[in-house]
């Protein structure tokens, strides 16, 4: 935990809670400078880009194509796996359709290598993966434990859960596989009862990630909260606190800094550095209900089916938050490798949580307005981004 604000930070000497107060008061007009005009006509100079597509070795465009239905799937059951949280554990808490779990993603130039959980522990046989970020992150560390479980389900394990840093071990093979909670990825503090966003700090929020063997880093739906899910009371920039800011503005120096510290403190020639793009919510049926006049939900509840769509075109608005990414990852000095999943995951309107989550309530699992539309459920789409990672790690 932080010092108090009257005592003395690791970074800048802060004023008292009053004179901090003042402050905000002073410099919070949505934080309007300079600095936010000459970001903001940044991103408006590239509203109009295509997101950036990557390719592994062989040249597969891996993040444009289609989804396929494919009886052999899902590669495991929720009931056989130990680590699934109840908010993603969509068919113990009642989901009646299947066909969901059905769904393969098909590049459109080639065919991703099946999925094989033995080779993955003997490829990483002795190391350690560490996936940081928010709940997005969380729900792709929890499939691939399971993916990789259901094919040696005899093997020891080990699982410690802690906050923020929770860790499964597979002993028999000395791979230890990690998920950090950090959902901006750089520093949250707290000071005289109030969290105060740093934008310009990861300090020791960085110390773990150092001795990871492949890091996977996401970032972006916490940047839009407001109300009472804001992850913040303040932000702080160069020295002055702000109550609010334009929220891309917050977003791109947030990931400056975090790009600057891996570029820092990573040697990406000894450790693998993935960072997981946007994952996108489905909130909007306007979004995939073109030329309907009558839309039955406010949102993915009673979805069952993918966007009758290839991946070449994004239904709906493309994420800023992902343009962001985009800029950013390109102007490191050594740029992490993007799991560029946002298309292909917005074509999956039916693979959310929808009020199929241990989270609710009975009474809130029968009303539509309390559907999660922006996690998924496992088994589900994360094991796609799963199937993307271990191509992009072992061809």
């Amino acid at each position: 935990m932080a010092p108090l604000l009257s005592s003395q930070s690791s970074s800048v000497s802060l004023p008292s809670l009053s004179a901090l107060l003042l402050l905000v008061s002073l410099q919070c007009h949505v934080a309007s400078s300079a600095l936010l005009y000459s970001l903001k006509h940044h991103h408006n100079s590239i509203h109009h880009q295509r997101p950036m597509i990557h390719a592994n070795q062989t040249n597969c465009a891996m993040f444009v194509g289609t989804w396929v239905h494919d009886d052999t799937y899902p590669l495991y059951q929720s009931s056989s796996c130990p680590i699934i949280d109840p908010q993603f554990n969509c068919k113990m808490f009642g989901r009646p359709d299947s066909d969901y779990l059905k769904y393969r993603w098909r590049p459109l130039n080639c065919e991703l290598p099946r999925f094989n959980g033995v080779e993955f522990l003997m490829q990483m046989k002795g190391k350690t993966i560490m996936f940081v970020g928010d709940s997005l992150g969380k729900n792709q560390w929890q499939s691939l434990i399971c993916m990789i479980y259901a094919t040696v389900p005899q093997t020891q394990t080990q699982m410690v859960r802690g906050m923020p840093l929770s860790t499964f071990r597979f002993l028999d093979y000395g791979v230890t596989i990690s998920f950090y909670k950090a959902p901006f990825l750089v520093e949250v503090d707290v000071a005289q009862g109030k969290k105060i966003l740093r934008l310009e700090e990861v300090d020791g929020n960085g110390d773990p990630w150092r001795n990871a063997d492949v890091l996977s880093f996401n970032t972006g739906h916490w940047w839009t909260h407001v109300g009472a899910l804001q992850g913040w009371d303040y932000v702080e920039l160069g020295g002055k606190y702000y109550q609010d800011m334009d929220r891309l503005t917050a977003l791109e120096r947030g990931l400056k800094t975090w790009a600057n510290w891996v570029d820092t403190n990573i040697d990406q020639s000894k450790t693998k550095v993935f960072f997981l793009g946007i994952s996108p919510s489905h909130t909007n049926p306007n979004e995939w209900s073109s030329g309907v006049t009558t839309v039955t939900s406010k949102n993915c509840y009673g979805e069952t089916a993918p966007i009758s769509s290839s991946g070449t075109a994004y239904p709906g608005v493309f994420p800023e938050q992902m343009k962001v990414v985009d800029i950013v990852i390109r102007e490191m000095r050594n740029p992490a490798y993007l799991m560029d999943i946002t298309m292909l995951s917005a074509l999956r309107k039916d693979a959310h949580p929808s009020v199929y989550s241990g989270d609710l309530s009975p009474a809130q699992r029968a009303n539509p307005d309390y559907s999660d539309c922006s996690h998924w459920c496992l088994p589900g789409l994360p094991d796609a981004w799963n199937e993307l990672f271990y191509t992009a790690l072992f061809y």
